[in-house]
């Protein structure tokens, strides 16, 4: 099995192909003309799918048109944590620092750590992805000019204004965008409805989960806690380092961000989440670490009903706060 690794970013990405005790390298555009490029280079160097792994890094979304290309002319792809690259690299005491040095360490790990095979998500699913990060773009920009409408002279005023007034339509057709789309996939609409049985999450978060959160390729919802990224992370090494434990964040900023809110929302309506605060309160414990302990009980809850195909049972999840 040959190992390729490929360094990508916004405008184009660099291959390394381990072949035996030799390495070929060559840079693409990242486009889709680069992909096909891509391509046809392998298949002339005698690289074929089933011969072969390529593994790249989940930069930005940089790397999900090339992922989706190859997944779907056959070639098995793995994509994988850039924090794993990272803590490769570190323990290889690799110094240097280019796209042809980083190309091949990210074959290095292919060969050597043999990442599990990434696989696309429904392509309804993938259009959800789309229109939320469009939408959250859009909240993005509206942030700013409410920002700067703040403290804008009167003669910028009305720019501004108008400006404001423009993204909110934006926004309002972008939700209603989504609320359709998930409407005409059956799937979808099961499945956001089923996060939406849970006291504290709404559209936003429901929407979210079912468009990020890989149900299917979780083990447990332990799993799904650390996809997330809010595992504890114990600080204590001998006597020299006992530090509060804090959240691990090695994982989906995005679903991570977009917690943060419900989790205060189910602390103040959701029976369960506020026995689970009252607990942790009579125990001692800060607001903070209560919060995200809510927000973890708030991936469980969404997971376990996503998996289940059922509704969120506040009998049973009482009986476990």
């Amino acid at each position: 099995m040959k190992p390729i690794g490929i360094d990508i970013s916004k405008k184009s990405f660099h291959v390394a192909v381990l072949v035996g005790e030799k390495q070929l390298n060559k840079t693409f555009d990242n486009s889709r003309a680069g992909h096909e490029a891509l391509q046809s280079w392998l298949v002339k160097k005698g690289v074929s799918p089933d011969g072969s792994q390529l593994c790249m890094e989940a930069t930005s979304t940089y790397y999900e048109a090339l992922a989706l290309f190859l997944a779907e002319e056959g070639w098995r792809v793995s994509v994988v944590n850039p924090l794993q690259i990272k803590a490769f690299t570190e323990s290889r005491l690799i110094r240097q620092k280019t796209d042809r040095a980083d190309a091949h360490t990210i074959a290095l790990f292919c060969q050597q750590q043999e990442p599990p095979l990434w696989h696309p998500p429904a392509r309804e699913v993938r259009e959800l992805q789309a229109l939320l990060a469009r939408l959250e773009a859009v909240q993005g920009m509206r942030v700013q000019e409410s920002n700067r409408l703040h403290d804008a002279r009167q003669v910028t005023r009305d720019s501004i204004e108008r400006l404001i007034e423009t993204l909110d339509e934006e926004l309002r057709l972008l939700r209603k965008q989504i609320d359709d789309h998930i409407d005409r996939h059956p799937g979808l609409k099961q499945q956001t409805d089923l996060a939406k049985s849970i006291p504290g999450v709404g559209d936003a978060l429901g929407n979210y989960m079912v468009a990020w959160l890989p149900v299917e390729r979780l083990a447990d919802a332990k799993a799904a806690v650390a996809f997330v990224g809010l595992s504890p992370k114990a600080r204590e090494s001998g006597t020299s380092l006992r530090g509060k434990a804090m959240l691990c964040k090695m994982g989906h900023g995005r679903l991570r961000k977009i917690l943060y809110m419900p989790a205060m929302t189910a602390q103040r309506f959701n029976p369960a989440a506020k026995a689970l605060a009252a607990r942790l309160r009579d125990a001692g414990k800060p607001g903070k670490l209560i919060l995200g302990a809510i927000m973890r009980k708030l991936v469980h809850w969404i997971f376990g009903v996503l998996k289940s195909g059922r509704a969120f049972d506040l009998k049973l999840a009482l009986a476990r706060a």
